[in-house]
């Protein structure tokens, strides 16, 4: 008595062979639910990428900050210009005001708050 099944017999003959079965769950492990799958690779990509252009910003920015280190330690006029600008310093017999603008003030009052 042999019983068959019935749905073995629609599966096409390509895909009853074992090699071709064993490629096909091969590709869905390593697609799908490898710990390194496609998706994660793509999302690790991805993420690389912008690290990268992150890291060039910051290269340009140190780069930028050395020459105005330098600049500072050079000149004792950029210095007096740096702190009157920067740290708002003034000379005893001077007047400080400051005007802002609209974006300025809300940075100042969210940092204050």
């Amino acid at each position: 008595m042999i019983i068959r099944f019935s749905f073995i017999e629609k599966i096409p003959p390509i895909f009853r062979n074992k090699y071709v079965l064993t490629i096909i769950i091969f590709v869905i492990w390593v697609s799908l639910l490898d710990s390194n799958n496609l998706i994660t690779r793509y999302k690790e990509m991805k993420e690389l990428h912008k690290l990268k252009i992150d890291k060039e910003y910051y290269i340009k920015r140190v780069e930028e900050d050395k020459q105005k280190l330098h600049e500072l330690k050079t000149d004792n006029r950029n210095l007096e210009k740096f702190a009157r600008e920067q740290y708002h310093m003034k000379k005893p017999d001077e007047d400080l005001y400051l005007i802002l603008t609209p974006s300025e003030d809300r940075k100042i009052t969210r940092k204050n708050k």
